[in-house]
């Protein structure tokens, strides 16, 4: 199962300020849920995920290259329990702090 933990609006704005998030969470939620390849989109209101992966206990946990496994929330969790953490890579021009500053500059 593909299961992905979602900061709420008001989690995003509290961590990246009053102008974020720039998509509300309900538009997120479906982008994300409407991939085949995911089973849950489950939301979370705190600053980390950790409640949410505790809970969980996932087998794999992933998070974006800009993170180190050992800076990724809930990685010890994971590890004791077996399971692995991931980091992914970015794309290319698909940050949307990249798109906001575009924006304003362009």
């Amino acid at each position: 199962r593909l299961i992905i933990g979602l900061n709420t609006d008001t989690s995003v704005s509290r961590i990246k300020g009053p102008s974020r998030p720039v998509k509300d969470e309900m538009s997120r939620a479906h982008i994300l849920a409407g991939m085949q390849f995911v089973d849950a989109v489950i939301f979370f209101n705190e600053e980390t995920p950790i409640d949410l992966i505790s809970w969980l206990k996932p087998d794999v946990l992933v998070k974006g290259g800009d993170y180190t496994i050992e800076r990724i929330i809930g990685h010890e969790l994971v590890l004791e329990n077996g399971g692995e953490v991931k980091t992914i890579s970015f794309v290319e021009g698909y940050s949307s702090s990249k798109l906001i500053d575009n924006f304003i500059k362009g």
